[in-house]
Order: structure tokens, then sequence, then C-alpha cells
């Protein structure tokens, strides 16, 4: 299975390379992988793979990475406390590698959001129980991927954008707006991939997988359920801030080793995603968006 999508700095259609195909399409395509998956995806052994990245032989990974990836490591800092010379003690501190000042710039009009997560996007004006994911099966409703009865009316029937991560992006995530929050919680799960060769396979995986839910109020976008969704491999998800206040553009937090993805849903009408997302999520295609570039407008 190709994974294509649309890249939209470079306004071109691009084949994702993607980190583990083959493991990935093992896991959920062959009769030895679906047996074992049960074991795989749960929480001992994927948090146990994720933090062997924590050890120091696992830079030794880290250049092989960068050259079949083709990551431009110029608008990376190096690990704190350390050079460009030998810039991180693990692949962990690798995988979290924080942009430079400058490197991306972060939307300022008051009507347009900003992206907060750079990845693969789909966008949906409204999410009703008729919506689709466009590989498979019948999409999430507020109420399947919140898990709390307190916001399901607040968020239905809203828009929402799925902000998917690979392991070669940048795995930092950030606020779309100013303000302050509400809500934040814990929802226990699964880790299944997120890749779509997962997702065509196993249509629940965004309703199962272990996930953190924080609901804000923004000052332009009114209220934001802000949903960190972990996969297989991932460590853990980590927040930054402590979650009282937050800034536009501010880092929010980030996931430990694994692909991930990041999910927010608005209040109906509200806003909308950009119509360039909306357009290639209904070609089934994601749109490829930097952090900061406009995902949504009022």
């Amino acid at each position: 299975m190709q994974i294509q999508y649309f890249n939209r700095g470079k306004n071109c259609v691009e084949v994702e390379k993607v980190y583990g195909d083959a493991g990935v399409k093992w896991l959920y395509n062959s009769f030895w992988g679906k047996f074992l998956s049960n074991s795989l995806v749960k929480a001992p052994l994927s948090i146990l793979y994720g933090q062997l990245q924590d050890l120091p032989m696992s830079k030794n990974k880290i250049p092989g990475f960068i050259e079949n990836f083709q990551i431009d490591m110029s608008e990376f800092l190096p690990e704190k406390g350390k050079d460009e010379l030998e810039p991180y003690s693990s692949f962990n501190t690798f995988f979290v590698r924080e942009f430079k000042d400058g490197a991306r710039e972060i939307e300022k009009s008051p009507d347009k959001m900003p992206a907060f997560s750079e990845a693969r996007y789909f966008g949906y004006s409204s999410i009703t129980d008729d919506k689709t994911i466009p590989v498979k099966g019948k999409f999430l409703n507020a109420q399947e991927l919140l898990s709390n009865s307190k916001w399901t009316e607040t968020f239905k029937d809203g828009p929402l954008l799925l902000a998917r991560l690979c392991p070669v992006d940048y795995h930092r995530f950030h606020f779309p707006d100013s303000g302050h929050v509400l809500d934040h919680y814990k929802v226990g799960g699964l880790y299944h991939s997120v890749n779509p060769i997962a997702l065509k396979a196993k249509e629940d995986i965004f309703s199962t997988n272990v996930r953190e839910v924080t609901i804000l109020e923004t000052e332009n976008f009114g209220k934001i359920a802000y949903v960190e969704v972990g996969a297989i491999c991932v460590g853990r998800i980590e927040q930054s801030t402590d979650l009282t206040t937050f800034e536009r553009g501010q880092e929010k937090g980030y996931f430990l080793f694994g692909g991930s993805t990041v999910i927010i849903i608005g209040e109906k009408g509200k806003w909308s995603p950009s119509s360039d997302i909306i357009d290639y999520t209904n070609k089934g295609m994601e749109t490829y968006i930097q952090l900061g570039d406009v995902v949504a407008t009022k």
C-alpha cells in the first residue's frame, strides 16, 4: 500500500517513506502478526520499547535515520548541554529535538488558526456519524473520542482536525491559540499504530488507543478539545506546561518515540478547516503542513 499526501509547502503530491513499513504490514496484514498483536499493542511492551530509546547505545541509530529520511538538521537545536559535534545522547533526545528560533513562524491573525503540529492533516467542518475515515470505517464522534459525557454535547457535530505525526517528524505539539485550560484527563487504552495501513485493518484505533484530553477555552475559536493519541512504541506523552493558561504557538508537550496523532475538535460553527485540507480529505489524502501555518479559519 503506497501512502500519498499533498505537501502544501511544495505544492505537490508526495509518497510517504514509512519508518518500519514492513513491521506495520506484518502486524496488521499477516496471520501471525494479527495473532500476536493483542500482546504487542499493550502498554508494557510498547512502553518498554520506547524506553529502550533512552539508552546511550540508541544514539547509534541517529545518523542512518537522518540520512534515510533526509532530515534537515540545520533547523534543529542540539540537546540542552550538548554541541553540534555530538548533539544527542540517545535516540529519544533526537526524537524530541526542538526547532531553532525562527525556523517556523506562527500565524498571528486572530481569525486564522496556526498548525499545532507539523504533520499530515485530515479535516472536517462537522463530524457526524455518517463521516468516514478515508481509508475505511466509521469516523469518530466526540463521545467515542473524548470518553467523557461532560463534554459530549459541547463538541457534538463540531469541526475536527486530525494531525498524524510520523516517526520522522518534529514530535512536539503546540497550542493553536491563547486562552486557559478548563479540564484535563487521561483515557487508558492500547498502543496500535496510527499508520494508514493499520487504520485500514482496524477502524476503531482512535477510540481504543491511550490518549490525553485537554479542554481549552481559547480567545478566538471558542472551546477546543485537544487530544493526544498514543501509538505503538510511544514511551509516553509528556505535557510541557502546568495546563493552566497558555499563549498561541506555545509548546504544549511532546511524544517520546513512536508515530503519534493530535486531534482537535471545536464547537459547531466556530471555525472550519482550511479549504485545501478539506478538499484533499474528500479525496482520501492527507495534507502535510508545517508548524504555525494556517489550518483553519473562523
